[in-house]
């Protein structure tokens, strides 16, 4: 048996006659009763809709509605999913849902990764900023040494530690793939341990870009990249320690009785009233440095101290280095920075030819070093 649906009102009823025996529909076994309120004011429900619910400020129904013949399985479940719906937590979760859905805010982004290249890791830092880092060997009067310099410009600007290159009659500079340049000195500045040389005949090399040391804070993750006792591009990592370390160091390597190519040890310098890596001599400079725990060894001077966006902070130039007599020791996590602003500052200086003047006239030499 179907029942039949209509609103009230929609159609006009007709009485029409019919044949003996012949009744259809047959008249019901008792009278319908009258619609009430809320059976005349509901739409009809449509599948795969919900049904609205009733307003709270609406009047109370008038009666039950009449009893009605079985739907399917799948509308009831709709009906009852729908009313489960309409209360508590359920019903936020699905507005975040239909939100995300319509690209609006809101929602939580599964996807929200940095996409950002060349930052954040130290392998990002390291791929974006090892190009920018080159390996500067010497030739003294006293012998050989290596140490570490920062790309400035395209065409081969690299800034260094004063003490890398000090009494160089030689300079030659190694690039990250591999290419070896003749250099020259173009400017010094004892004053601070910072240098410039220019390569001869180089073009298209990649500029590092110097960041703000006076953003940084302790607990910054930095990297460190040079070329510790002759192995080019090496990559650490650490933290910045600490901030405004007054560090002493000589201006000459050629005034310090014990160097950092005799004792095996790092470059010379003094802290705190003692002594480090040998004697400094009279004739010394200090500095407010970076601190870092980042590894750095003998041939990472010059070299760069990176944040995790990519930018130079500091140029490393001291560690401490317990080692006695000739015997080398590795890195116990004390390195010593000078911080890239002072480095930014100075570069006009270098430029024409620093305090120090020239210091050198080394043209560079041949593939023989």
């Amino acid at each position: 048996m179907t029942d039949s649906f209509r609103r009230e009102g929609e159609y006009p009823q007709e009485h029409r006659p019919t044949q003996a025996g012949a009744a259809y529909p047959p008249p019901p076994s008792y009278p319908p009763a009258a619609p009430g309120w809320h059976e005349a004011h509901q739409p009809p429900v449509i599948r795969g809709e919900t049904v609205p619910g009733a307003r709270p400020d609406g009047p109370a129904h008038a009666a039950a509605p009449a009893p009605r013949a079985k739907r399917p399985v799948a509308l009831l479940a709709a009906v009852a999913l729908a009313a489960a719906l309409v209360g508590g937590g359920t019903a936020a979760a699905v507005q975040q849902l239909m939100v995300h859905q319509s690209g609006g805010s809101g929602g939580v982004d599964g996807t929200n990764v940095s996409r950002s290249t060349g930052s954040g890791t130290v392998s990002g830092v390291a791929e974006q900023v090892s190009p920018s880092v080159v390996r500067i060997d010497t030739r003294t009067a006293s012998g050989q040494g290596t140490g570490s310099g920062i790309v400035v410009t395209a065409d081969g600007e690299i800034v260094t530690n004063n003490h890398v290159v000090d009494g160089a009659a030689e300079v030659q500079v190694t690039t990250s793939d591999g290419k070896k340049y003749p250099a020259k000195i173009v400017g010094t500045d004892p004053d601070k341990d910072l240098a410039l040389i220019k390569l001869q005949g180089a073009s298209g090399l990649t500029p590092a870009r110097l960041g703000d040391s006076g953003n940084v804070r302790v607990g910054d993750e930095v990297v460190a990249i040079g070329s510790p006792d002759g192995l080019t591009g090496t990559v650490t990592s650490g933290i910045v320690s600490a901030l405004n370390r007054e560090v002493k160091v000589p201006k000459s390597e050629q005034r310090a009785p014990q160097g950092r190519r005799q004792d095996g040890g790092g470059w010379p310098f003094s802290f705190g009233g003692r002594e480090f890596n040998g004697d400094t001599g009279s004739d010394t400079t200090s500095y407010k440095a970076l601190q870092t725990d980042a590894s750095l060894n003998p041939g990472n001077s010059g070299g760069a101290l990176v944040n995790m966006n990519g930018e130079i902070v500091g140029m490393p130039s001291a560690i401490y280095s317990p080692s006695s007599g000739g015997s080398a020791a590795g890195s116990v996590g004390l390195g010593f920075a000078i911080p890239v602003n002072t480095v930014k500052a100075d570069l006009d200086s270098l430029r024409k030819g620093g305090p120090g003047g020239a210091g050198s006239t080394a043209d560079g030499f041949g593939t023989s070093f």
